[in-house]
């Protein structure tokens, strides 16, 4: 619909000597009214004329002159010149091309950082919220034409590492996660609650946690052997939940090859003059001028903080890959480390920090409050999946569909992760959530599993419509591109909606991407999905009143199905073709 409203705005533009791009386009609020509504209130100080006059007398003039091409019928309503589309023709152009056409991005190179976990515990579902927004953001990006590279940093040092290698020291008898029959993520994670419960009787275990990552740091082999065992089986186990929930990476940055980063630049800022040493010498910046306050970079003892760190990884990053962008995406805690860390890199002379964009996130908690990992009240990713699929799985038993479906197990896995990846972006990512798994696996409503049903109730019409096509001979059931035989007073307004919002597709993957939003595609999909539903109700399809508008009615079902199919892979979601 945009070229249209494009050519529109052309059109008036030339009538009021005037630039296209100044003219607004709204959509009528009824039917009748048209389908595009140009206000003309900006022109009436210019013109001194009433804005009700102004589209009386564009109307005139664009009236004035033949279109022998163009059926569309223009017509003033008060202050608006309204256009009223022929829908014959663009129904056939927008069917015959359904799916995304631009790509505002292409040529840019764009790396997304995202998940960031620690070694010492599995994920989570605050991790989720991060994986689906920087996985879906990355193909919302790509799809836009970017070339996208999404990378992820490890955090694989540091005291709390310590204190779960601590524990398993202490406690694990040299057991393994096979021979528990423990997912490995998780016999890692059950280490470091049981630190915590440790601490609590012997506070002192704080220092020993200290001791080893001294040790850690000097090299001691027993302690490098424990840790690289202990980040193996954490990072295995990562993988597998990964793979589920279809997360992927193309490079892993690890904290403990990055930690020492960062400080010969700050060095360099400080005799460069960005920075300064206060009189106990530790080494910091001053922001006062952005409204901050000052931000030690080096501790008077020399060594690096998390931020220093940051700093020369970012600078890392750009030499590893020189890219246009970079995206972290990470929680909205980090507000103002991000806002400094930025700060930081364009005083230190780098052309490219004005181009780094924090992806900020709001918390995600559950009905029964906030989680606490050092508690073990935290909701691990992979028994939150779990139990998701358990309870789909549940509803296709109580509905006798398991052998309708084929694989119950496959497809109950399908519906959680489009249950859960859609209650997650569905929201604006800077919004606080509260995730409830039973409201989140409802098929009706604006859930995944709406969205999903949507896509396999198309697909099973689909196939009835080819075994019927078959049996009865093309001649019968001509192709279904005739919607150009169709007048335009045949295509109704039930039609008419669900082809104006096929329409916008591209549009809303171009907001998602330009603004880092996916709940702006997830929201149009469930719009589409409600128009559809309407559509498919009060419209009959197979059993329409003519073998054309049978036709014209499946290409409108297969515009719907290319992009549902389209951009739930945008939004992690499973496309289902039977559920």
């Amino acid at each position: 619909m945009q070229n249209y409203k494009q050519d529109w705005q052309k059109i008036i533009a030339e009538v009021l000597h005037t630039e296209a791009e100044k003219l607004i386009v709204e959509t009528p609020p009824k039917p009748e009214m048209g389908d595009l509504g140009f206000p003309m209130f900006a022109f009436a100080k210019t013109l001194k004329k009433a804005p009700a006059q102004i589209a009386k007398e564009v109307v005139e003039e664009i009236n004035r002159e033949p279109r022998e091409q163009n059926k569309d019928e223009v017509f003033a309503v008060g202050p608006y010149v309204n256009v009223r589309l022929d829908r014959a023709s663009v129904a056939q152009s927008i069917l015959a091309d359904a799916g995304l056409k631009e790509q505002p991005l292409k040529g840019q190179r764009i790396m997304v950082e995202f998940s960031s976990p620690n070694t010492n515990k599995p994920l989570h579902l605050g991790h989720l919220r991060n994986d689906a927004l920087g996985e879906s953001i990355s193909r919302i990006l790509s799809a836009s034409g970017a070339e996208v590279r999404r990378v992820c940093i490890i955090n694989d040092r540091g005291t709390h590492i310590c204190k779960s290698m601590l524990a398993y020291q202490k406690c694990g008898e040299g057991k393994t996660p096979e021979g528990e029959h423990i997912k490995s993520d998780h016999f890692v994670g059950d280490y470091y609650v049981r630190y915590n419960d440790m601490e609590k009787e012997n506070p002192a275990l704080l220092q020993e946690a200290q001791e080893m990552l001294r040790k850690w740091e000097t090299g001691d082999p027993e302690t490098l052997a424990l840790w690289k065992q202990m980040n193996t089986w954490t990072i295995e186990g990562w993988m597998q939940t990964y793979k589920r929930t279809g997360v992927h990476f193309d490079q892993f940055y690890y904290e403990s090859k990055t930690y020492l980063s960062g400080k010969d630049e700050v060095l360099k800022g400080l005799a460069d003059g960005v920075f300064f040493k206060v009189e106990d010498g530790s080494v910091q910046i001053d922001l006062n001028d952005e409204g901050l306050d000052n931000k030690v970079l080096l501790r008077k003892d020399g060594t690096s903080i998390y931020i220093t760190q940051d700093i020369g990884t970012a600078i890392h990053r750009h030499e590893d890959w020189p890219f246009d962008r970079l995206v972290f995406v990470v929680g909205s805690e980090q507000n103002y480390h991000f806002q400094v860390l930025f700060i930081i890199l364009k005083r230190l002379g780098f052309e490219w920090a004005k181009d780094l964009y924090h992806l900020s996130y709001g918390m995600v908690n559950l009905p029964e409050g906030k989680m606490k990992s050092r508690e073990g009240t935290v909701v691990d990713a992979d028994d939150l999946i779990d139990s998701l699929r358990d309870m789909a799985l549940e509803e296709i038993r109580s509905k006798d569909r398991e052998a309708l479906v084929g694989d119950a197990m496959d497809v109950a896995d399908k519906i959680a992760l489009g249950a859960l990846h859609y209650y997650l972006l569905s929201k604006t990512p800077a919004k606080d959530m509260l995730f409830d798994p039973k409201e989140s696996l409802s098929f009706n409503g604006d859930t995944g599993p709406y969205l999903q049903y949507m896509g396999a109730r198309i697909c099973a019409l689909l196939r009835k419509a080819q075994i019927k096509e078959q049996g009865a001979g093309s001649k019968e059931h001509p192709n279904a591109a005739t919607c150009s035989l169709l007048p335009a007073p045949s295509i109704n307004d039930l039609e008419w909606e669900l082809i104006r919002i096929i329409s916008n597709y591209s549009d809303a993957v171009v907001q998602a991407a330009t603004k880092m939003d996916p709940s702006a595609l997830a929201n149009y999909l469930y719009e589409l999905s409600r128009s559809f539903s309407r559509f498919y109700h009060d419209c009959p399809i197979l059993n329409a009143e003519t073998p054309e508008l049978v036709s014209f009615r499946l290409e409108i079902c297969k515009a719907v199905e290319k992009i549902l199919r389209d951009a739930l892979e945008l939004i992690c979601i499973p496309f289902m073709e039977t559920m």
